[in-house]
């Protein structure tokens, strides 16, 4: 395939497909289609009590796309990481394009603490990483955006993959099958 282009990527999704490079192969593209999906049901986010505490605290507000690349390299700055600079340069074109956004976490001193960042096209958020440098942070960000995709009458967020962490927080795992049912009525109105 010729290099990365938006349109690929936003063509993937579409089709139940998300992009990783993987940096033992230098970087190299794949494109990924797991047999289990990970989503996270708009209705079922979980809130524990600590993080409502945190929410009513106000020690963190929430900003969109203000620090978009920030954002993602901050989600890439980990030991392993599938956030190649050519995936960054890619969403980034995808935000000047409309489709991908930030939900970014910010204490009292206006610091980048947390976010986190994805597509959105038709009705279906893809979620692709999220990053915490205090506590609660990434919580809040995703209470945001579930509150945002809420409010924008979506009715997909995708995880890709279900982590234990995504799983306290209420993700589930369904089949690709099931997740394409999902992604075509999601979808409908822009296919």
């Amino acid at each position: 395939m010729p290099s990365l282009t938006p349109q690929h990527i936003l063509q993937a999704y579409s089709l139940g497909v998300f992009p990783m490079a993987h940096a033992d192969e230098g970087n190299k593209i794949y494109w990924h289609e797991p047999e289990m999906r990970g989503i996270i049901p708009l209705d079922g986010l979980k809130i524990s009590k600590s993080l409502q505490q945190t929410i009513r605290s106000q020690k963190f507000y929430i900003t969109i796309n203000k620090s978009f690349i920030e954002v993602m390299r901050n989600c890439a700055n980990r030991k392993e990481t599938w956030i190649s600079e050519e995936i960054i340069q890619m969403f980034t074109e995808l935000k000047e394009l409309g489709y991908a956004f930030s939900f970014e976490t910010r204490n009292e001193k206006q610091e980048l603490v947390g976010g986190l960042y994805g597509v959105a096209m038709g009705k279906a958020f893809f979620g692709e990483s999220m990053f915490q440098i205090e506590n609660d942070a990434s919580k809040v960000a995703l209470v945001h955006l579930v509150d945002w995709l809420k409010t924008n009458h979506f009715i997909l967020l995708d995880t890709q993959y279900v982590t234990k962490h995504l799983i306290t927080l209420g993700a589930i795992e369904i089949t690709q099958h099931d997740y394409l049912i999902r992604l075509c009525e999601a979808l409908k109105d822009v296919l």
